[in-house]
């Protein structure tokens, strides 16, 4: 039989053990637009049902939020597989989605950085059309949109500056299907505004994120990359390992998220922010609602 003061400091620990972990506070971050300011308001949302305390800091550029990952200032976020191969890896070897995954997770490991399950949305890069426009109707891949460069074919491109400069951007798919553009027939602008511009007719072809809800809702289409050029962009939760150490139970509630996100997902979720106008919170709510992850 226990004696009644070691039952007593057994639940006290207990009790304190539970404090300990609810009381926790996880650093959020998130990126500067809408799929990531929302998978950031929807991981707070569930970590704090799960009894963490979340400071959740977002609208930073890719670089910034890496960097303060690595340096102990954010300690989960959604990364894109195929940034992290590219961007910060410096890695421009075509691979499968499989083995992006795998090579990055190897390789963020060395820098403290945990990758856990991949969802099936990949965020990639992609060139768009509007659905009736003479001058692209015949075009369905970047062969097609590279013959029509090559032939003058009077093409205007929007991209943002970002999509300018990176080598899985306009410079690598230049580089890969044999074109090239000129400050003529381009028009640099924020990520949102390629949007507006390809629906307004103010250009012909646009940058947009394959995730993204507007391209069913303004009735895009999306050109094929049919040499394969752009990697994989799955979106996974990445977490400090230390951090992930200290609070192992965040592994399961992340993972079952990320479960939860397809391409379909994304983009319907990106349609009510960008489309419906419905506030991001609300979004995350229902969505982690319906899906029964709170």
């Amino acid at each position: 039989m226990k004696h009644p003061l070691r039952i007593l400091a057994l639940a006290a620990m207990a009790t304190f053990g539970a404090t300990s972990v609810q009381s926790a506070q996880i650093v959020v971050g998130g990126g500067d637009y809408t799929e990531q300011l929302l998978l950031a308001e929807i991981t707070a949302q569930l970590l704090k049902h799960e009894g963490y305390e979340v400071d959740k800091r977002d609208g930073m550029g890719s670089l910034v939020i890496r960097n303060a990952q690595v340096n102990g200032q954010i300690d989960v976020y959604w990364e894109y597989t195929g940034t992290s191969l590219v961007t910060y890896n410096k890695i421009d070897t075509p691979m499968s989605a499989e083995d992006t995954y795998k090579t990055v997770k190897e390789l963020d490991a060395e820098v403290g950085i945990t990758w856990l399950n991949p969802s099936t949305a990949n965020n990639t890069y992609a060139l768009a059309v509007r659905a009736a426009n003479e001058k692209t109707d015949a075009i369905d891949s970047l062969s097609d949109l590279a013959d029509s460069y090559n032939n003058d074919g009077g093409l205007v491109m929007a991209v943002n500056a970002e999509f300018s400069g990176r080598p899985d951007g306009l410079p690598g798919v230049e580089k890969a299907y044999s074109f090239k553009t000129s400050r003529a027939n381009t028009r640099s602008m924020d990520s949102g505004l390629t949007y507006q511009a390809l629906q307004n007719e103010q250009v012909d072809v646009a940058l947009v994120f394959s995730t993204d809800g507007r391209i069913q809702a303004f009735d895009f289409r999306l050109l094929e990359d049919d040499k394969a050029f752009f990697p994989d962009y799955a979106t996974v939760p990445v977490v400090r390992t230390s951090v992930l150490e200290a609070n192992p139970e965040l592994e399961a509630p992340l993972n079952a998220m990320s479960a939860k996100l397809s391409n379909t997902v994304m983009q319907t979720l990106n349609a009510k922010i960008d489309v419906d106008k419905r506030s991001i919170e609300e979004v995350a709510t229902e969505f982690l609602t319906e899906n029964g992850l709170i």
